[in-house]
């Protein structure tokens, strides 16, 4: 392992790269990473860095938005079949009907969603940044794509404006239910629950903090409690712990898991940077048309 991992730094710095990666991907990842962060940060860091190679360590949509943002960078995926389901859950056509429909519609898609796609929208988010930047947007009729639950979440939020839903969802948080949390917060009654907002609304609901996954992180380090219930993936777990090592987290009894994340190992990573083989590309079409939503949601989210 120590002897991979000396490969990996000496080809980062042979070849001037910077490795990103997720809060979701394997601990022998974040251990290595230049910068951890969830979707927002990494997007932001992505257009700040001085490096000629990302090696993004997460899903293939963050690695489609960091080449959009970067395209003079080469930015490679150690893993090209880490893949979000869905970011692949809504198409053109519903979106063409939805404006049909309600004419004065702003499209605001999740970041969690292919290039494609976002060339169709108005403005990207993320779970960070969505409620500041659907509040500032002028229309009052909002179609949120694809994450239903994130949509829901912000739309109690804002009852100024009238969101038109879709049915996508995020296997991993759909997976926790209140049910679950429940049971632990019996269990551990002192606990408080963090909630990451792709949960279905009932889990939501018993949440102490709804928020990103950089937020619950946030939370927990500068709350005074010292057990909490964790309702998103458990990779998050490797940072929650580094930062409150004498504090202590539980997840419902079946531990969610993002395979897709977990798909990226250290010999894929170091592999990357040796053949520079799986580069991300994005066509100058749809590179185009899908910055416009990146920089606008980089823009509102100032």
């Amino acid at each position: 392992m120590n002897q991979l991992i000396k490969e990996i730094q000496t080809l980062k710095q042979e070849k001037n790269a910077v490795i990103l990666a997720h809060y979701y991907v394997d601990d022998s990842i974040q251990e290595i990473a230049d910068y951890i962060g969830d979707s927002y940060y990494l997007s932001k860091l992505a257009t700040e860095i001085d490096a000629d190679i990302i090696v993004f360590c997460g899903v293939s949509f963050m690695g489609e938005s960091a080449k959009i943002l970067n395209p003079k960078k080469v930015v490679l995926l150690p893993e090209e079949h880490a893949d979000c389901p869905m970011a692949h859950m809504v198409n053109k056509e519903k979106i063409e009907m939805i404006r049909r429909e309600y004419p004065d519609t702003a499209v605001v898609c999740y970041i969690n969603s292919t290039a494609e796609l976002k060339m169709y929208a108005d403005v990207c988010v993320t779970s960070a940044n969505a409620l500041k930047i659907v509040k500032a947007l002028p229309n009052k009729n909002i179609f949120f794509i694809p994450d239903e639950h994130l949509g829901r979440f912000i739309a109690s939020k804002l009852p100024e404006k009238y969101f038109i839903f879709h049915d996508g969802f995020c296997h991993v948080h759909t997976s926790i239910t209140a049910k679950k949390v429940l049971e632990l917060k019996k269990k551990y009654p002192d606990s408080e629950i963090l909630v990451h907002p792709e949960c279905p609304s009932d889990v939501v609901e018993l949440g102490n903090y709804v928020g990103s996954t950089s937020g619950i992180i946030e939370y927990a380090t500068k709350s005074e409690s010292k057990e909490f219930i964790i309702c998103t993936e458990m990779g998050i777990l490797y940072e929650l712990q580094k930062k409150n090592p004498n504090k202590t987290f539980y997840f419902p009894s079946e531990h969610p898991i993002c395979v897709n994340m977990k798909k990226i190992t250290l010999e894929k990573v170091r592999d990357a940077l040796w053949k520079e083989e799986k580069k991300v590309e994005v066509s100058d079409e749809i590179r185009e048309a899908a910055l416009k939503p990146l920089n606008r949601m980089l823009e509102l989210a100032k």
